[in-house]
């Protein structure tokens, strides 16, 4: 019950023990005076009236005549003059109406009143005895028309003082919704600090709930750059602070298990020549200050790709790997290797820079990947190529743009796009959920998400294709009541996006039943981009149940802003922090202290990429709720094909 329907309820017993209080001491006390009143009336009026009697002739006329002259003139209900012997000599009694109070409230408060007893002389001889009893239906009806008066007295100010209380205690309680707003933030872990109030019982409430909220937010801002120093401890080159060798395939086997708009992109690497000898003759710190100043324009060279990220392959070689480039980037590459060369040559004349690069695409083996770039880099050496020598690519399905967008607008109008599913098993081996990425028929073969979407966001069909994807998730979920959930991809486009993602959001607040089933995945990536979209999405789909994480997760993981604010309920750590985390000590360290920063604010941790049983034993003991792979017993492949 609130507060407001608790106070009126209060005010009400109030007035009603007031009234019943004060009704009957005030009527009791109205009933004595009244009494009291009648008494010395009747007593007054009989003494008066006997001493005009024994002052007149006795004759029966005169007396009977003085008798009713006083009746007609007051208000009586009897006169009666009796002899000596006992006979009425005279009496008038009132036989009108009777008072207009309620008979009940008569009979619940009587009027007892003495009658007026004198004694009426003739000389010095008792001639009777006269009785004078004055009407009561006046008092009744003073007695009744001032109970009433009463009561609507305390009806009113009950009523105003409801009124008065229910606009303070709304005053008054104005922070109370402040604080029930912080403690479900709180349980829906988002730890926000509010205003402090007047009112002293709730600034004590208040100050122990910010408290809390600054501890736990300072103890996950520790946490996060313990994490982050970690994570460049384990996964950094020393010198340069670009990824070492290891992490750096990592990431490429990550990237080439892809399945989204950003699963194809470049490789680029680039070669200092005789490196041991220009640490004799220029000296080692020359060299190294070369190298960090290599590395600094490497990283800070704009290219228009989705992701970014820099390694040293060895001493020698440098490589960058473009995730979901932007059409410019190839083009782009001549520039940067001018100005990485000129850059060395400056710092040591005779050093000699190479550069290559390799395109790649989803499901792509990295051995090949990585041959016909060594290659590239052979060719231009041998050549003393001052560009970027292009590794022998794979002819595209399509060769122009509106060739992609007429098979794609094709296959979407004749059903043609299918969601594949992909367990998500808990540490005990049960489906979490399934993984549902998404298939599109082109040419008579399915194509992954990685090899049509980015050419889907060119031609403008992302949206169309992220409707269907939806509203395919929503049909297999509403035939398959005993499914426990289904995971779909939230492209960049879509959260970034005005229309998109309210459309996205409406489509979900029709289906409020199944949402609760549904798993929607957002890039790591596309959080950083756009963060202000993701906390709308976030606070929006959490209001329908929906579950809401982070995929591609741990690279950027403690830098997303607000993190212990956004209600997320996974994350899915990338497959660059899985893969060979068997034989990798750093990053078990480094998944574990991930897992420990996710649980703090109550997340569910998932690996992805799991790729044998050596990897998932060991991602057994770190800490993580699920797993998911081709490593892993999976049920059979189920496809779903959206409506034709």
């Amino acid at each position: 019950m609130s507060l407001i329907k608790q106070l009126w309820l209060a005010i009400a017993l109030v007035t009603a023990l007031s009234l019943g209080g004060s009704f009957i001491v005030s009527t009791l006390s109205a009933r004595h005076y009244l009494q009291q009143e009648l008494a010395l009336k009747n007593m007054d009026n009989a003494t008066s009236l006997a001493l005009s009697l024994s002052q007149m002739p006795k004759d029966g006329v005169t007396v009977e005549l003085q008798i009713a002259a006083q009746f007609d003139t007051g208000h009586y209900r009897l006169i009666r003059l009796t002899g000596p012997g006992g006979d009425v000599l005279v009496e008038r009694e009132y036989g009108g109406e009777a008072a207009k109070a309620p008979h009940w409230f008569m009979a619940l408060v009587p009027i007892e009143t003495r009658a007026g007893i004198a004694q009426v002389q003739d000389g010095w001889h008792q001639f009777g005895t006269l009785q004078v009893e004055t009407h009561d239906r006046y008092a009744y009806d003073s007695l009744w028309t001032s109970t009433q008066q009463l009561l609507w007295w305390f009806l009113g100010s009950g009523l105003l003082a409801g009124l008065i209380g229910t606009f303070a205690l709304k005053r008054l309680t104005r922070p109370l919704e402040s604080m029930v707003e912080q403690a479900e933030a709180i349980g829906n872990r988002r730890f926000i600090t509010i205003p402090e109030p007047r009112t002293l019982e709730f600034r004590s409430v208040v100050r122990a709930l910010n408290a809390l909220s600054e501890r736990i937010r300072t103890m996950l801002t520790q946490e996060s750059q313990r994490l982050e120093q970690l994570r460049r401890q384990t996964q950094h080159d020393e010198l340069t602070g670009l990824f070492n060798r290891s992490q750096f395939l990592n990431q490429l086997d990550a990237a080439l298990s892809r399945h989204d708009a950003d699963a194809s992109g470049f490789i680029y690497a680039l070669r200092i020549t005789s490196l041991a000898e220009l640490n004799r003759h220029a000296g080692r710190a020359r060299v190294d200050e070369t190298l960090v100043r290599l590395a600094a324009a490497l990283r800070a060279f704009p290219l228009p790709a989705a992701r970014l990220d820099h390694g040293r392959l060895n001493a020698s070689e440098f490589a960058l790997l473009a995730q979901g480039e932007g059409e410019d980037s190839l083009g782009m590459l001549d520039t940067l290797t001018a100005q990485l060369h000129a850059l060395v040559r400056e710092q040591l004349p005779e050093a000699e820079l190479f550069a290559a690069s390799a395109h790649y695409t989803a499901g792509e083996a990295r051995g090949p990947l990585l041959a016909s770039l060594d290659g590239a880099l052979a060719r231009a050496e041998q050549s003393g190529a001052r560009h970027t020598v292009i590794a022998d690519a794979r002819p595209p399905l399509y060769t122009s743009a509106d060739a992609w967008r007429t098979a794609i607008v094709k296959a979407l109008e004749h059903g043609g796009l299918a969601l594949h599913r992909f367990p998500v098993l808990d540490m005990a081996g049960q489906v979490i959920h399934y993984e549902s990425p998404v298939r599109l028929c082109l040419a008579g073969d399915w194509l992954n998400a990685g090899q049509f979407l980015p050419w889907a966001a060119r031609c403008g069909q992302a949206e169309r294709i992220d409707a269907q994807v939806l509203a395919t998730a929503c049909e297999t979920l509403a035939r398959d009541p005993a499914c426990p959930g289904l995971s779909i991809n939230l492209s960049t486009e879509a959260l970034g996006h005005t229309s998109m993602r309210e459309s996205f959001i409406a489509t979900l607040q029709a289906h409020r039943q199944i949402a609760r089933r549904l798993w929607v995945d957002v890039q790591e990536s596309s959080a950083l981009r756009h963060p202000t979209e993701f906390r709308m999405l976030c606070t929006a789909l959490s209001a329908l149940g929906c579950k809401v994480g982070l995929k591609h997760a741990g690279q950027d993981f403690a830098h997303i802003p607000g993190l212990h604010e956004l209600g997320l309920d996974y994350i899915k750590i990338s497959a660059a922090f899985i893969r060979d985390i068997d034989h990798t000590p750093g990053n078990q360290t480094l998944v574990h202290s991930l897992c420990t920063l996710a649980h703090s604010i109550g997340l569910t941790v998932i690996a992805e990429g799991v790729g044998n049983p050596g990897e998932a034993s060991t991602l057994a003991g770190l800490g993580l709720d699920g797993m998911t792979g081709p490593g892993l017993p999976a049920a059979p492949d189920r496809t779903m094909p959206g409506s034709r």
